[in-house]
């Protein structure tokens, strides 16, 4: 039994299990990783997006609009891994998914938005550091042909986008709904991510602490590879349409 077998057979007599995804999945709609050879944190000082540095410095704020809005990553579609982990959602096999990812994908692909927790935002949404307007990030996006340092249209305080800042707290209740999810599946499934980063990891280090399965799909190692009950190296896209077709 090859490893992708394995998975299958791990997944289906597990029940209803938790996606838990990272930026991996999404490379195939055009977004690029953090840490991969050709991720974001090569070509960009991750200082930079310190919620301190973007507060305090009005250079920062003008670099960060542009580069999001030539980034074009408002654009990207759904590739088959989100499509998949839609199917598997239509066929009940998931209690939900949580993602490190902001793109806004999942949803898009067909998981509701009530079942996905975004544990470090959304960019399709901005909003007011100071009174908490918010408004749809390509409204604000379109405003950079005549200001480069977009401001509240009700109170004129500072924008941001709805993510996550190094130095920023997870949303309130992103953290506590995850583990609640994962406390309710029967494995966790991981792609994409290093699980390296916390306090995201912890949700499915927490299921393995609890006795549940977990099945790590990434490209490359990972810092929870020691505990996965079985780990598939492959491209998040295939592996996924593989998986989902078989537990349908």
């Amino acid at each position: 039994m090859d490893v992708v077998d394995r998975a299958v057979s791990i997944l289906r007599s597990a029940g209803p299990f938790l996606a838990f995804t990272g930026a991996g999945i999404s490379t195939e709609s055009g977004i690029p990783d953090f840490r991969g050879p050709d991720g974001v944190w090569t070509k960009v000082d991750p200082a930079e997006f310190t919620i301190d540095r973007y507060l305090t410095r009005r250079d920062t704020r003008v670099r960060s609009w542009r580069v999001r809005r030539d980034s074009g990553a408002l654009e990207a579609r759904p590739n088959r891994g989100h499509q998949a982990l839609a199917r598997l959602w239509e066929a009940d096999r998931l209690v939900g998914v949580v993602t490190q990812n902001i793109d806004g994908l999942h949803q898009a692909a067909g998981v509701p938005a009530d079942a996905v927790v975004e544990l470090h935002g959304n960019a399709h949404r901005s909003v007011c550091v100071d009174c908490g307007h918010d408004r749809p990030t390509a409204e604000v996006l379109a405003l950079l042909d005549d200001v480069d340092d977009p401001r509240c249209s009700e109170c004129g305080g500072i924008v941001k986008v709805d993510v996550v800042f190094f130095g920023e707290m997870l949303p309130p209740g992103a953290l506590e709904r995850s583990f609640s999810l994962a406390s309710d599946a029967g494995a966790v499934l991981a792609v994409g991510s290093t699980l390296s980063v916390f306090p995201a990891a912890g949700v499915p280090l927490e299921a393995v602490r609890a006795g549940r399965p977990l099945v790590i799909v990434n490209q490359g190692p990972t810092e929870l590879d020691d505990l996965a009950t079985v780990r598939v190296d492959g491209p998040a896209g295939a592996v996924l349409s593989t998986l989902a077709d078989a537990l349908r």
